[in-house]
């Protein structure tokens, strides 16, 4: 019985939940990026990074990741396209986990696991009512 009336008291803020999920993934993506965005040297430092970690075409590699990690977080952020976004989320942080944390610790990878949990759970179950992709879905 305590749990029926901690779920009813606890409905009406349901839908902040995703909100803040999507606030905290998408701002650490963007924040997490934004250097190799605004200083090229920045994304020569990345691909010379993942160049010593065996990726072959490596400044190719680091921009295309910069992009999608940088894109994904505005997507996320706004509820825009946020499926679509957390595919992206997710292969980028399947790809980081292998080329820059196997054989790492737990605690190394936790940032990268994380983001990897926001983009499944993007993924899943979309961004939530309060969003632009829940917006368009009411108008329908």
């Amino acid at each position: 019985m305590t749990t029926n009336r901690r779920k009813s008291w606890l409905e009406p803020y349901r839908e902040y939940g995703p909100l803040f999920i999507r606030l905290v993934v998408g701002v650490r993506l963007i924040w997490g990026t934004q250097d190799n965005v605004f200083s090229w040297e920045r994304m020569k430092e990345f691909a010379a990074f993942l160049g010593q970690h065996g990726v072959p075409y490596p400044l190719a590699g680091a921009v295309l990741s910069v992009a999608v990690q940088f894109l994904a977080g505005v997507l996320v952020i706004l509820g825009l396209w946020t499926r679509a976004a957390g595919a992206l989320i997710v292969l980028n942080f399947i790809a980081a986990l292998w080329i820059a944390h196997r054989g790492d610790t737990f605690l190394n990878m936790y940032d990268a696991l994380v983001m990897l949990a926001g983009g499944l759970f993007f993924l899943l179950h979309g961004p939530g009512r309060l969003s632009l992709d829940g917006l368009r879905g009411r108008r329908k």
